[in-house]
């Protein structure tokens, strides 16, 4: 079996983010992509796991887990794997203050979960980066009741964008959460 190319590699972190089919087929056909690794530059690295858990895609990391990908902190805390994060908070405390690719923060990733509880957690824990990018994927995926624990004890910048110059309330208008728009609309929200 011949290893894949950069490119290849490259390929499958791509869809990591966003494309389950060519996940499943780039997987198929090179078995050995599951843990590789791509580098961004020098210092960033990303695994297609890495990249379903910051932009919250629950079915690829699901999948990706169930060949064998290894469960870091960051993915267990996007899936809501509150027991799997627990434990692994109790093997190492210092994992509070790991992040996943690209540097995205603990607390970013979970606050895709839905989770506000575990949120919780995690910030008491000592997971204080990132409240702002929370609150935008918190925005953008629906979470009202992580929005809301968010705003009343994380101190969010409500003016943080994201990639796409998009702040928390822009995301949740788009996405028609008109709830979580009007949480952030209010003052202090």
């Amino acid at each position: 079996m011949t290893e894949p190319t950069a490119d290849q590699i490259r390929e499958f972190v791509s869809a990591g983010h966003w494309n389950l089919p060519a996940v499943q087929a780039l997987l198929a056909e090179h078995p050995s992509l599951l843990n590789r690794a791509y580098a961004w530059s020098e210092t960033d690295h990303e695994t297609a796991i890495q990249a379903a858990a910051h932009v919250g895609h629950v079915p690829i990391a699901e999948f990706l887990l169930a060949q064998g990908a290894p469960l870091a902190i960051p993915t267990a805390a996007m899936l809501g794997r509150r027991a799997d994060v627990e434990r692994l908070l109790a093997e190492d405390p210092a994992r509070s203050a790991e992040a996943g690719a690209h540097g995205i923060p603990l607390l970013a990733h979970a606050a895709f979960s839905g989770d506000a509880g575990l949120v919780a957690l995690l910030y008491e824990r000592g997971a204080r980066a990132g409240a702002s990018m929370a609150l935008a994927h918190a925005a953008q995926a629906g979470h009202l009741a992580v929005a809301r624990w968010l705003v009343e004890h994380a101190a969010p910048d409500r003016e943080w964008k994201n990639w796409q110059a998009k702040t928390a309330l822009t995301l949740a208008e788009e996405a028609g959460h008109t709830a979580l728009a009007e949480l952030l609309r209010q003052p202090g929200g």
